[in-house]
């Protein structure tokens, strides 16, 4: 395995390392003003929720790398501690690609990536008409890391209103993780996009305690056929099925087919003798 500190490398080389390793990373779509009206909108990805009670996410416009300079996000979020955080689909990923474009401090985002502008209810920034989620947020902090390019600034922001798009709800009134069609940032140039085409379901083991990888068979725990991920799913079974098992590499294939199917209970009727 090769080994890297991080000491060793300039700052560009380890943003591209650390934004290529730490991924998928959602997207922050930051609507801002500052203290003489003028309004800012532009995408971070060093972004997540930290806390449902009280909701609480957190964004950091970071330094730039190249000269160290600040964005105007974060000057905008000294002067008014208040924002809009939207959630960005694949629908609009290329115009809030060009909102990143580093326009000057008086010229309006919204205006050149054709986004439209909304007023909020309880804040001054602007809601982003088009995203499928809106967050009103005050700013309850903001935190420096660090004073050279590439250092992070976190913007701590508590959730005061929610506005969401209808058509991206289920028939229970709860938002569709399916229709919603989510995109992520990657290093460099890439993205990933969330639908229903790359989707899938992992059982939280939650409420049952699985049995573990040390409880596995041995015929089934050494097998050349099954993965990490196969014995992970057979390792969350809460009871290890009676009697003995195949090491037939045959039968592992036909197990697998199963657990790919989530039919784990299937794939313990294959694996047993």
């Amino acid at each position: 395995m090769k080994t890297i500190s991080p000491q060793d490398l300039n700052n560009f080389q380890l943003q591209t390392l650390l934004q290529t390793a730490i991924a998928p990373r959602p997207i922050a779509l930051a609507s801002t003003i500052d203290k003489n009206g003028n309004v800012n909108l532009s995408p971070f990805s060093f972004f997540n929720m930290f806390s449902s009670n009280p909701p609480v996410v957190i964004f950091s416009p970071a330094r730039r790398v190249r000269d160290n300079t600040t964005k105007h996000t974060l000057e905008n979020v000294l002067e008014v501690p208040e924002v809009v955080i939207g959630i960005v689909n694949y629908k609009i990923v290329q115009q809030i690609s060009l909102a990143s474009t580093e326009y000057e401090k008086e010229i309006n985002e919204f205006v050149k990536s054709g986004l439209t502008m909304k007023d909020a209810d309880l804040v001054q920034p602007k809601l982003i008409e088009d995203c499928p989620v809106n967050l009103e947020c005050k700013v309850l902090e903001v935190k420096h890391l660090g004073t050279e390019g590439g250092a992070g600034n976190l913007v701590i922001c508590e959730i005061i209103k929610i506005h969401v798009r209808e058509e991206y709800l289920n028939e229970d009134g709860n938002l569709d993780q399916k229709k919603l069609d989510l995109v992520a940032r990657l290093g460099g140039n890439w993205y990933s996009r969330n639908n229903e085409h790359n989707l899938f379901e992992v059982p939280k083991p939650l409420v049952t305690k699985g049995i573990g990888f040390d409880l596995l068979p041995e015929e089934v725990k050494l097998s050349k056929i099954l993965t990490g991920n196969d014995l992970g799913m057979l390792a969350n079974t809460e009871d290890l099925p009676s009697g003995s098992f195949h090491d037939d590499e045959s039968k592992h294939l036909e197990a697998q087919k199963h657990l790919s199917e989530n039919n784990i209970a299937e794939a313990w009727k294959i694996l047993r003798k």
